[in-house]
């Protein structure tokens, strides 16, 4: 016989329990025992007045946050009416079906408000850390370093060229994002590269080309430990590779401050073998670089590179394939010899190489050859040493990690764009989406294994 659904649902008295109705194997099941919020409310005791009308819990906007960027809710308004109807929400909130959920509004003020003045989202992070590293899965013995580009949330068309002059009008009265972009112009004084295009929407943010369109983007930098893969530090940063390296730099100094983990070896890509990051790693932190060295001392097809002159260390001088000696300048002048690139130019003697029979391969269109030698060049000889270990290809398969936590962030946590504003906004916006997947990485690792199937 077919059945039939009751005709009514006006039932006054229900025995129901949250518990009952959330999956064992639900994510948010999974990622609740990891996530303790105790201490964030110590943290925020003191932007809350002791009078007054109470506050929304502090605790239940951090979770609602979660589930937001746990399952791609980009949209505040959106997620106050999923936590509305949704009953393993309502669970992970600490709510009960009668109970009300707090406005949209109430994030943006918060945001704004008490949650950046006390960096709250960092505070939330290093917790989620700390639990990461209570269970295990942070080693520390090697790190793994790359960027990602995420769109900001400006408008192509509201931009003007970088050259051209820009009234601002009142500072006061100008937009948060303006107001970040005014003050960081006032901290660099006088920028070292003008940009191409500033947006009026969004100052701070880098105007670049990717896939024949251009648009302004914002930099994610991640630092993980390559163990588990876990995020030991986030930070948000210009589209530009040297605001890319001084941000790893940053990372690096704050994780051994506030967690006493320094790695032995640090893996990245060209961009961070440039010649300063080499000999910030080797020769003040004492990390071993397994980034391959940004060289462009090659010279053209048919001629001699640099490789194929040999160096001696204790004469100070290079020797070329003919047997002559390429020296540094002998003469004493008043500027310095170290070039703005920070390299000391080592020259052969025109006379020497007016008679060479190898001058046709090695300087064909110069009166003599000469090379540049970065004054970094000993810690860069020391990465080039390590490129060539069984342990640099093992790092070059594991520093694929953090490329697959872009991926994840992008295609399964749908930030490939941005909602908040600024330099701060990009900034919360990566702490919480990098809190986020490390909650889902331990619950894959200690969550329960799928049912059995028959």
């Amino acid at each position: 016989m077919m059945g039939q659904l009751p005709a009514g649902q006006n039932q006054l008295f229900y025995e129901l329990c949250l518990d009952d109705y959330v999956p064992k194997d639900h994510l948010l099941r999974q990622i609740d025992p990891f996530l303790n919020l105790n201490h964030l409310r110590q943290h925020l005791s003191i932007y809350y007045s002791h009078t007054g009308r109470p506050s929304v819990d502090p605790e239940l906007m951090m979770r609602m946050l979660i589930i937001g960027y746990c399952f791609g809710i980009r949209s505040e308004r959106r997620l106050c009416e999923e936590v509305q109807v949704n009953l393993a929400y309502r669970w992970f909130c600490r709510l009960g079906l009668e109970d009300k959920i707090p406005d949209h509004s109430t994030f943006s003020n918060n945001r704004h408000g008490r949650f950046r003045e006390s960096d709250a989202f960092r505070h939330l992070f290093e917790s989620v850390l700390q639990r990461c590293m209570k269970e295990g899965l942070v080693q520390g013995e090697g790190f793994a370093t790359d960027a990602s580009i995420i769109k900001a949330d400006a408008h192509r068309q509201r931009r003007i060229p970088g050259e051209d002059a820009i009234d601002w009008g009142d500072p006061k009265a100008a937009t948060r994002p303006v107001r970040e972009y005014l003050c960081a112009l006032e901290e660099t004084n006088t920028p070292r590269h003008v940009p191409k295009a500033i947006s009026l929407t969004d100052p701070l943010s880098s105007w670049i080309s990717r896939g024949g369109i251009a648009s302004f983007f914002y930099s994610t930098n991640y630092l993980i430990d390559i163990a588990e893969g876990i995020i030991v530090d986030v930070e948000a940063s210009s589209v530009n590779s040297t605001a890319e390296v001084n941000t790893t730099k940053k990372m690096i100094d704050r994780v051994e401050e506030r967690f006493a983990l320094k790695p032995n070896r640090l893996l990245g890509d060209t961009a961070y073998g440039t010649a300063p990051i080499l000999d910030w790693l080797v020769a003040k932190k004492h990390i071993e670089p397994h980034v391959p060295v940004w060289d462009k001392s090659e010279g053209s097809v048919g001629t001699f590179s640099r490789a194929d002159f040999t160096w001696d260390n204790t004469a100070d001088h290079y020797q070329c394939p003919g047997g002559k000696f390429l020296r540094r300048r002998q003469r004493n002048f008043k500027t310095s010899e170290i070039t703005k690139d920070n390299t000391i130019l080592y020259r052969a003697s025109k006379f020497d190489c007016d008679v060479c029979e190898y001058k046709p391969h090695c300087c064909p269109n110069t009166p003599h050859r000469k090379i540049a030698r970065s004054i970094y060049e000993a810690s860069r000889d020391v990465d080039r040493a390590i490129t060539q270990t069984p342990a640099y290809a093992q790092s070059a398969k594991d520093r694929k990690k953090v490329e697959m936590l872009f991926a994840h962030l992008k295609r399964i946590l749908k930030l490939s764009r941005l909602r908040l504003r600024g330099m701060t906004g990009a900034n919360d916006e990566f702490i919480l989406a990098a809190t986020v997947q490390n909650l889902r990485r331990m619950a894959k690792i200690f969550g329960p294994p799928p049912p059995l199937t028959e």
